[in-house]
């Protein structure tokens, strides 16, 4: 079983310093590349320079994680692929549970490990936490974090579990299901790229697993902090995205409308808050799902799409107005 880590980078040099030793030194048995969308820094000098070992591919232009990684995947050689943020610490050991859980469980596509915040190291991180779920709506969460609240990790999800999504700040997916899905949808640009994929996975009949054994550290906000309206822009429009792609039609039509009343209120909140930028990002984020609505439909595949995608009915009726905020009590609610 040949694994491969790419880490995708633009203009990351400072990144690639901090982090990329940490994957040398505990990936002994993996090919490590770092793959570079066009970087105007010296990301590509510093890695040739002191890591000579480490493969680099040269991507033609900033296409963004999405065709980021479409692109740089096609030249490397692995039956596994772990792509891995330029900004994620890894620990000893941390490929031996992954490998074992590929070997071992039958159809698993996709695997990622228990993800925390390299600055509280205590805590899960917002990127992926302890694997990925969405509501009937399409909202995404995780065990460990429902929307801005994170939980310590006291031990809770240090299991092996089946999940909806993989985040993609470190997410391992074999080489034959990423081409078979012909990769990640590169309209996407960044952000929430890692759902459409896990979700066309799903309704291919492929499991995800979330291996709690593994543990990574994610800095996280390197390339866009929560606070940036592009950040909002782009979680708002891709989720439609996702939910027109990826839903039996008539489903779809219902989910999308809903969305769009919910989403407006979430505009509202932000006017409250005085956070205009972000107000507006919900209001070209719209703009945008609406001009490529007929260009995301035809991407609808001929699968057939699953019935039961959700964990929860409404992660915004049970976070905002039951104020439940911890993944366990959610489920036992």
């Amino acid at each position: 079983m040949k694994i491969a880590i790419v880490i995708l980078n633009w203009n990351g040099e400072v990144l690639l310093e901090r982090f990329l030793p940490s994957a040398i030194e505990h990936s002994k048995d993996a090919d490590i590349y770092v793959a570079d969308n066009a970087s105007t820094d010296d990301s590509i000098a510093f890695v040739t320079t002191n890591y000579p070992t480490v493969k680099i591919i040269k991507n033609t232009e900033n296409g963004g994680f999405a065709k980021g990684y479409n692109d740089a995947l096609i030249h490397v050689d692995a039956d596994i692929y772990c792509l891995l943020n330029s900004d994620v610490e890894v620990t000893p050991n941390w490929l031996i549970p992954i490998i074992d859980a590929f070997s071992n469980i039958p159809d698993v596509a996709i695997i990622q490990p228990k993800i925390l915040d390299l600055l509280k190291k205590d805590y899960f991180e917002y990127a992926g936490a302890g694997g990925g779920f969405i509501d009937q709506l399409g909202y995404p969460f995780c065990r460990g974090r429902i929307f801005q609240t994170l939980e310590r990790d006291n031990g809770q999800y240090d299991d092996i579990k089946e999940i909806f999504w993989a985040t993609g700040a470190c997410m391992f997916v074999k080489k034959n299901v990423f081409e078979e899905l012909n990769g990640f949808d590169a309209d996407y640009f960044a952000h929430q790229e890692e759902v459409d994929f896990c979700w066309r996975a799903k309704n291919h009949g492929y499991k995800i697993m979330y291996v709690g054994t593994s543990k990574v550290y994610h800095l996280g906000g390197s390339t866009l902090s929560n606070m940036n309206p592009k950040k909002t822009y782009l979680n708002f429009r891709n989720s439609l995205f996702s939910i027109t792609k990826n839903l039996p039609r008539r489903k779809a039509f219902i989910i999308i409308f809903l969305r769009l009343l919910l989403d407006g209120i979430a505009a509202l909140r932000f006017i409250w808050q005085l956070r205009f930028k972000h107000f507006f990002a919900i209001f070209r984020a719209h703009l945008s799902f609406y001009r490529q609505f007929r260009k995301m439909y035809k991407k609808r595949e001929k699968t057939k799409f699953i019935r039961k995608y959700y964990l929860t009915k409404s992660i915004v009726w049970s976070y905002f107005v039951h104020r439940i905020s911890n993944f366990n009590i959610l489920v036992k609610d």
